[in-house]
C-alpha cells in the first residue's frame, strides 16, 4: 500500500484547483436524460443531466457530491463535455478506465486533461468516484438518443 506521503501527493494542487471550478454545477430544468450514479466504496454521487442535439451534447448540468478526486474528475468531463458524440465520450471512459487501471496511457483530446488524475493508480477504493461523472455522462447520452430514436 502507498505511503501517506504518497496519498498527499494525490491530493496536488492542480486538482484541488480542479474541485473548486467546476463547470455546470446546475442541474438541467427538463432534460431529455438524467442519470444518478453512486460509488459503494465511498459514497460519492454524481446527477448528470443533458440535452443532445445532431448526436451531439448540447446543453450539460450536474450535481457532484464526490471527493476531491470525484469533483475534478467531473470539472475535467464538464469543461469538455458540450458538443461531444457518444463514440466520443465512451472513447474518453474507456482511455480514462484503461489508465487508472495501469493499462494505458493518459486519455487522449479532449479528454486529455484527465492525466492530472493518473496518480490515483494505485488507490483502486478512489477509482469508482473518478468515474462517476463520465459514466453518468455516457449513460445519460445513451438514453437520450434512444428516446430520440424512439420518437423517429
Amino acid at each position: 500500500m502507498p505511503a501517506d506521503t504518497d496519498l498527499i501527493k494525490l491530493y496536488s494542487g492542480r486538482i484541488l484547483a480542479l474541485t473548486a471550478d467546476i463547470p455546470f454545477l446546475e442541474r438541467l430544468e427538463t432534460p431529455m436524460a438524467s442519470v444518478k450514479l453512486r460509488s459503494p466504496l465511498c459514497g460519492s454521487t454524481v446527477t448528470v443531466d443533458l440535452d443532445i442535439e445532431d448526436g451531439r451534447i448540447s446543453r450539460f448540468g450536474q450535481d457532484v457530491k464526490a471527493c476531491a478526486l470525484g469533483q475534478a474528475a467531473a470539472a475535467i468531463t464538464g469543461a469538455v463535455i458540450i458538443g461531444r458524440s457518444l463514440p466520443e465520450l465512451e472513447a474518453g471512459r474507456d482511455q480514462l478506465q484503461a489508465m487508472l487501471r495501469g493499462a494505458g496511457p493518459a486519455p487522449l483530446p479532449p479528454f486529455d486533461g484527465f492525466e492530472v488524475l493518473a496518480p490515483a493508480q494505485d488507490y483502486k477504493n478512489r477509482h469508482a468516484s473518478i468515474m462517476l461523472c463520465i459514466d453518468a455522462a455516457t449513460k445519460a447520452m445513451q438514453q437520450a438518443i434512444q428516446a430520440t430514436s424512439a420518437k423517429a
